[in-house]
């Protein structure tokens, strides 16, 4: 009893923190070089309500615009592209930053493709909100930023964490719950290596709305298992994760899409990332094992009926998540 206690208060945790998800959606600068020391910029801000977040780009005193900015809003971001000249050195050594960017709660990440076919990825946080473009970014650069991405995509992918906490309460843990997210890695990591090559092309939007349904059918399995209904998920949760973990990928594929591989660290990239994937996913299965260990410790009563509280809400969730995404279609 104690351990729905504490997936029930995990839950709200996550529904609160999914009110929140557009508070977090990152900013996004692109630079593409188009000649010597010429670059086109796009500048896209993150819109809450209907005021765009205040961030301003910090270049180089030695850029300056070629032509008027041009702006225009769409229903989630303020979309500003530029053309900007920055002499004959370019960019490279240069530091830019983003001004509001250590006032607020979000990241902003720049990607920049050079003449040469390289390019350069870094994440700007609160924390940093600046950085130095290298001359070249190295193996080991590419593996770190791609790592700390794939972690922070997974933490902050609430309806995946909703899946994986479904897939905890359908296995109760132990060797079964070891199969199904060793099933789940397995499957996903295909789907996400696949999509990102360009082997598989399926449209994100139906993905992310079966993404959602696949919580409500583990959601519905588990309320039947309650009931002394057994079924092929209650028996078998790995091939239900091994099934819908493919679906997942696909979503894991469609943030990876929003960043770029950088050219030259292809494989150290797509490697890397989907080791952070699996990071925060042994760190939030981790998390949630430890809690229900230490609450097994306290003595709370709890009335029969509130077994069922944290699997209606997560279903109930995840619900209105299908019939969001199917009207965004």
């Amino acid at each position: 009893m104690k351990r729905f206690l504490f997936l029930f208060v995990t839950a709200l945790l996550m529904i609160r923190a999914s009110a929140q998800a557009h508070e977090v959606r990152p900013a996004y600068l692109e630079i593409k070089e188009s000649a010597a020391g010429q670059y086109r910029l796009l500048w896209k801000r993150p819109i809450l309500g209907e005021v765009a977040l205040r961030l301003e780009l910090q270049l180089p005193e030695s850029c300056a615009d070629e032509d008027s900015p041009t702006r225009y809003a769409t229903v989630d971001w303020l979309i500003e592209r530029r053309v900007i000249a920055c002499g004959a050195g370019g960019l490279a050594g240069e530091r830019i930053g983003i001004d509001g960017l250590e006032a607020s709660i979000t990241d902003a990440l720049v990607r920049s493709e050079f003449a040469d076919g390289t390019t350069w990825i870094k994440r700007l946080t609160p924390q940093a909100p600046t950085a130095v473009i290298p001359a070249r970014q190295t193996g080991w650069s590419v593996a770190g930023e791609y790592l700390s991405l794939g972690v922070e995509h997974i933490l902050t992918g609430v309806d995946h964490l909703l899946f994986v906490l479904a897939l905890i309460m359908i296995t109760r843990g132990g060797w079964r719950l070891v199969k199904t997210v060793s099933a789940f890695t397995l499957s996903h990591s295909l789907t996400l290596t696949a999509a990102t090559l360009g082997w598989v092309h399926v449209p994100q939007s139906p993905v992310e709305a079966v993404i959602a349904l696949s919580i409500v059918f583990v959601a519905c399995e588990i309320i039947r298992a309650r009931r002394g209904r057994q079924s092929l998920a209650t028996r078998s949760p790995w091939i239900v994760a091994l099934t819908f973990g493919l679906l997942h990928g696909l979503g894991f594929a469609g943030g990876l899409s929003d960043v770029g591989l950088p050219e030259g660290h292809i494989p150290l990239a797509l490697l890397f990332f989907s080791m952070g994937v699996e990071t925060g996913h042994l760190m939030f299965v981790g998390a949630v094992l430890a809690l229900i260990a230490a609450l097994r410790r306290i003595a709370l009563p709890l009335p029969r009926w509130a077994e069922l509280v944290p699997v209606y809400t997560i279903g109930g969730v995840s619900m209105f998540w299908v019939i969001q995404r199917v009207a965004a279609f």
